[in-house]
């Protein structure tokens, strides 16, 4: 896993970041679909989505889990969650919170808890697992997707390029504290965790993006105002400047086109 020192900064997110993530969301949103398909949400259950952004993935398990269930987003972003509460309904409740926190929650309050790329942004992954083992109820399921080290985005590629072509050192690239996780690393936290059933698969999935602006601006939507942290305005410019330049070579009719790489992880609380 990363430098575990590299936390990232949860203080440079602002409303125009969270609303230029809930204009370009969907990508993950979609991402997020691939995820509730093996967790089968059925009607009546209570889920946890933990780290939920603008709440767009937990809205529509709440249409999984029909009127007689119910789900909860968390997240530690006071301006996501203002968006998300704009879907609240019934059977759908937001509240800010953080993933090595869920002591609000009783145990074994939730049959399903899923993390939607948002691992990865967490230092402290060995609390995360055993506050959502002890949340979950015996024989409930959890899922989430990561970012896996063995297999960098695209984007992060031509990234560490367009740093180098700017003149500029990729390794302090690493400020960006992305906490990936081999598959080796990620079974090990689900088993010291007690989960059982464990389970992954490396998927490939090809974003389209319609320009390059559009892709860094979910690139630092996504990053909560740390993309590029650690680099001063006229480096940051110059690295926009040559990063812009190298994905104009992914173009196709349909947009920019780039592979992002997600190790989708699931497995349950015992019996």
């Amino acid at each position: 896993m990363s430098d575990p020192l590299a936390v990232i900064s949860l203080h440079q997110d602002t409303p125009e970041l969270a609303r230029t993530y809930e204009q370009f969301g969907v990508i993950q949103f979609n991402h997020g679909k691939l995820l509730l398909e093996p967790l089968a949400l059925k009607s009546g259950e209570r889920v946890l989505d933990v780290g939920t952004g603008t709440g767009r993935l937990a809205e529509f398990a709440a249409h999984l889990v029909g009127p007689s269930g119910h789900v909860v987003g968390i997240d530690p972003l006071d301006s996501r969650i203002a968006i998300a509460r704009l879907r609240q309904s019934t059977n759908l409740a937001f509240e800010t919170g953080r993933a090595e926190d869920l002591s609000r929650f009783a145990a074994g309050e939730f049959d399903v808890i899923y993390f939607n790329s948002v691992l990865h942004w967490i230092a402290d992954k060995r609390t995360v697992f055993a506050q959502a083992y002890r949340a979950l109820r015996p024989g409930g399921r959890i899922g989430l997707t990561i970012q896996d080290p063995t297999a960098p985005h695209e984007s992060r590629v031509l990234l560490r390029r367009a740093v180098a072509e700017a003149g500029l050192d990729p390794e302090r690239l690493s400020a960006h504290g992305v906490h990936a996780a081999t598959e080796d690393e990620l079974r090990a936290l689900f088993e010291q965790a007690g989960f059982t059933g464990y389970h992954s698969e490396l998927r490939t999935l090809v974003e389209t993006h319609g320009s390059a602006d559009e892709l860094l601006g979910w690139s630092e939507s996504s990053a909560f105002g740390n993309f590029l942290d650690g680099f001063s305005y006229a480096e940051g410019k110059k690295i926009r400047a040559a990063f812009a330049e190298l994905v104009e070579a992914h173009r196709t009719p349909q947009g920019l086109r780039l592979a992002r790489y997600l190790r989708y992880a699931f497995a349950r609380k015992p019996d």
